[in-house]
């Protein structure tokens, strides 16, 4: 009987320890339409991880775009427009920190998926598939659709 105890306890902390613990939702996801003569395009959601997570990468088909890439936009370093206002430029980041239980934005003017040499002008009413890498929760694909504005 004691063996059998133990070995459940072993399979338990096993068990615990595979991940698959990490529940993530998203809603809202969408992408911006592009002008015609564009070459990037971005992708728009809302990311929740119920035990905290990192956003790693993005893919799509390359029938969408050459590059996926995640990005932040942020004020450059020194630079101003006319009205004195900081100029704002896009930048990668290696990860979108998802803290336990918080919603994490990506919005037009912050965090974002940048769409690298689109293939075609991204245009209202379209779907695509995009892959999300998590470090925690692995690989999760959804579809997002383009429109002029978030839903």
């Amino acid at each position: 009987m004691r063996r059998l105890v133990l070995i459940l306890a072993v399979l338990g902390v096993i068990a615990t320890g595979c991940g698959g613990g990490d529940d993530i939702s998203i809603d809202g996801e969408w992408a911006r339409n592009s002008p015609m003569r564009a070459d990037r395009g971005a992708v728009y959601m809302n990311i929740e991880s119920s035990d905290g997570d990192r956003l790693l990468s993005a893919s799509v088909d390359p029938s969408i775009s050459a590059s996926v890439e995640v990005h932040e936009t942020v004020p450059a370093q020194g630079e101003t427009n006319e009205d004195g206002m900081a100029m704002m430029v896009m930048q990668e980041v290696q990860a979108i920190e998802l803290p336990a239980g918080e919603t994490v934005v990506l919005e037009p003017g912050g965090l974002h998926i940048m769409l690298i040499d689109i293939a075609a002008p991204l245009e209202i009413g379209e779907k695509f598939d995009l892959t999300l890498d998590f470090e925690t929760a692995g690989e999760m694909v959804l579809e997002v659709e383009v429109r002029e504005e978030a839903p």
